[in-house]
């Protein structure tokens, strides 16, 4: 087996609700496939379940308009 295939074999699918909140994380993924949803997901746990404030969060997008989409969608789920 290559590195490659053990790497592979290695991952496990991404669990947005038992992923672990400290650290580095990466989501790559093809448009449409809810990557916005999940990183909004993933702030709001740190929000509401570990009292992080917002200003303590780092979220990198690719585009100015993926970084709005993703704005907007957090303040709609804290309303």
């Amino acid at each position: 087996m290559t590195g490659v295939q053990a790497q592979a074999k290695a991952m496990q699918p991404f669990n947005v609700q038992t992923a672990t909140l400290s650290g580095t994380h990466l989501i790559e993924a093809s448009a449409g496939t809810g990557k916005t949803w999940t990183l909004s997901t993933l702030v709001l746990r740190l929000v509401l379940k570990h009292d992080a404030p917002l200003s303590s969060i780092l979220v990198v997008t690719f585009t100015k308009a993926a970084a709005a989409e993703l704005r907007g969608r957090v303040r709609t789920r804290l309303q």
